[in-house]
């Protein structure tokens, strides 16, 4: 039995924790986590140290030290197969079975996996746990070269970055027209495309994948136009499939995620639910049910149930933001562009510094800046004014967008 019990060792999860601490909870804490590591950060995992520019001991959101001296126990290698919200009682995989007071669902997700022929076959990879990493760089020191990588949204092109740098002739296939097109306009779309290719990408957009080719190893990626893409190994990015089947099994409200309210309750008495395996109306998509993967939105949000548990329930606010690294370009976004009906360029995208300003019915909504720093920074707050501003003001990169607060 634990007062809390926090299911899932991710950056939600580990900042769950932490922050029952900071707030001087004074009970029990379990944390339960499939992975036998310590919580770790994940979005290194395709950049930093994807390219060994970071050991894996620098991943650790805290040193196993930490949870020990803040008494908060670490169940790792565990992973919850049932829960019974009358009884408030967790089974496990190996049939051992934890009491709670309140829990915490924190799973994230799983990759979502190809459904084509060969989809299992060796050397297919996703890059979402140390294990997945540590598996495809392994075949890389062994002599893979010639990678396909399949998606076109932020791990896909992360991925591709890190593999040209290293060397190896990559292929990038997309679906839909355009990369990024879940998350950001046509602007943004064209300018990656044209650097992904600048840094020797094969990337082709509009294509389906049919089939992955081989004998026991993938050796090529069959397309939907006949073609063939050769390929010692295959990267799959196109999204995760959120880990709820336990919650959702047990009555919880939601189909394709965990449906939370405003202090991330779900619909089953005291069992929370936070980071990407929950969704809720988001007020900066115009009250939109959505899941925002984020570690923005991990974190806040454990706060958030945190300071809930201790007696200072209050809705969350927090402002949506994301980033991405790609060879030396630095993205950085504001708030979410879903719905916008009109953008605005600033700055010339040649110069590689440059922002887009989605705008709905006149108003400021959201931000890709490549670059720019400080137009993220000061652009945030056009977004948290819901300010009308002239485009044509904000094209003039020669005034600054906090000049354009009213």
């Amino acid at each position: 039995m634990a007062d809390v019990v926090i299911v899932g060792g991710g950056h939600a999860g580990a900042q769950c924790a932490i922050a029952l601490r900071q707030q001087g909870f004074e009970g029990s804490i379990a944390l339960i986590g499939r992975e036998s590591e310590l919580p770790y950060e994940r979005p290194p995992l395709s950049k930093e140290y994807f390219a060994r520019e970071k050991s894996f001991e620098r991943l650790y959101i805290r040193p196993a030290q930490f949870w020990q001296d803040k008494d908060i126990a670490l169940h790792l290698g565990c992973e919850v197969v049932a829960v019974d919200p009358q009884a408030k009682l967790l089974t496990l995989r190996d049939g051992a079975q934890m009491a709670y007071g309140r829990l915490v669902w924190a799973t994230g997700g799983d990759p979502r996996g190809l459904s084509c022929p060969g989809a299992n076959l060796a050397g297919v990879h996703a890059v979402r746990t140390r294990e997945d990493c540590d598996r495809l760089m392994g075949e890389i020191d062994g002599g893979v070269n010639n990678i396909a990588v399949i998606g076109g949204g932020y791990v896909g092109l992360e991925a591709a970055a890190v593999l040209t740098k290293m060397g190896c002739h990559v292929t990038l296939l997309e679906a839909a027209p355009r990369v990024l097109a879940r998350v950001a306009g046509p602007e943004l779309s064209a300018f990656y495309e044209a650097e992904h290719r600048t840094h020797g990408v094969d990337l082709r957009t509009g294509v389906t994948v049919t089939a992955l080719e081989g004998e026991g190893r993938v050796s090529g990626v069959s397309l939907g136009d006949g073609s063939l893409v050769a390929a010692d190994a295959v990267i799959v990015g196109i999204g995760i499939v959120p880990a709820i089947t336990p919650l959702i099994a047990a009555g919880a409200a939601g189909t394709q995620a965990v449906e939370i309210d405003a202090h991330c309750r779900s619909s089953l008495p005291d069992i929370y639910a936070i980071g990407d395996c929950a969704s809720f109306a988001c007020a900066y998509a115009g009250g939109q049910a959505m899941r925002v993967e984020s570690v923005q939105n991990a974190n806040d949000r454990a706060v958030c149930v945190a300071k809930a548990i201790c007696g200072d329930a209050q809705p969350y606010r927090a402002f949506p933001w994301f980033w991405s690294n790609q060879y030396d370009l630095k993205l950085q976004t504001a708030s979410i562009s879903r719905g916008y009906d009109d953008t605005v360029l600033r700055e010339d995208r040649a110069a590689r510094s440059f922002s887009v300003i989605y705008l709905k019915q006149g108003r400021v909504i959201a931000l890709d800046c490549v670059n720019r720093t400080k137009d993220y920074v000061q652009g945030r707050k056009l977004v948290e004014a819901g300010a009308a501003v002239d485009p044509a003001r904000l094209a003039d990169a020669d005034v600054p967008l906090k000049a354009l607060i009213a």
